[in-house]
């Protein structure tokens, strides 16, 4: 077994704890407000079936997403909330765990997790954040369409309309100023012609393997 979840407390025993982390945000008409979460998982899990010392934790599905304010069913808990989650919720897993490892799904998030990372580095926590580094669009275009198509292609909506498609630095102005509604209609920044289940599964193993390295390198680093 890998999740966590499904254990009873004697069966606990594992290096590393995995925590798959993403958020409830709009992915434009077409993608499950749970895209971000759902890739975490995917990778999370996805490690565990490479190193048998990985236990995955139950995701958290909330996260900093309040630059889609305005579009419905978006779910934010905000920074601040945010990283006093990370760091109690770490602080916990330590208890049980040598080492945490933190699978993040939402680019909204790596401040916060970056934040909440240091404190519990000052109080010798080994935790260590991870983010996928996407090649392509950045919200809910191509790429994201491309890996949700390779996870579950029954939860992608066949109306694909590209959203902004600017470059991403010349929006951040706006972005900062307004959130998403300030430019974008349809809340895609990129544009989702194109996707493919073949493209995802090639996007996820790209992914996994990157994050499989940096597990090597962290724990290599740690026992030096």
């Amino acid at each position: 077994m890998t999740r966590l979840g499904d254990l009873t407390w004697p069966g606990v025993e594992a290096e590393i704890l995995a925590v798959p982390l993403g958020s409830t945000e709009q992915h434009g008409p077409h993608l499950p407000l749970s895209t971000d979460t759902d890739i975490a998982q995917a990778l999370a899990h996805g490690l565990a079936s490479r190193r048998a010392d990985v236990l995955v934790a139950p995701p958290v599905a909330y996260g900093a997403s309040g630059e889609h304010a305005g579009f419905s069913g978006t779910l934010s808990i905000g920074h601040e909330a945010l990283e006093l989650l990370l760091v109690e919720l770490v602080r916990s897993a330590t208890e049980s765990f040598p080492h945490v490892l933190l699978v993040n799904g939402h680019g909204g998030n790596v401040a916060t997790l970056s934040a909440a990372c240091a404190r519990l580095r000052d109080e010798s926590r080994d935790v260590l954040v991870w983010s996928p580094a996407w090649r392509g669009d950045a919200h809910a275009g191509r790429t994201e369409t491309s890996v949700q198509l390779a996870l579950d292609p029954s939860r992608v909506g066949t109306s694909r309309d590209a959203g902004a498609t600017d470059n991403l630095a010349d929006l951040m102005p706006a972005l900062r100023h307004g959130g998403l509604r300030a430019v974008t209609d349809n809340g895609v920044l990129g544009d989702p012609a194109g996707a493919s289940a073949e493209e995802g599964e090639a996007l996820l193993l790209e992914a996994l393997d990157d994050l499989e390295k940096t597990v090597v390198a962290w724990l290599t680093t740690d026992s030096a």
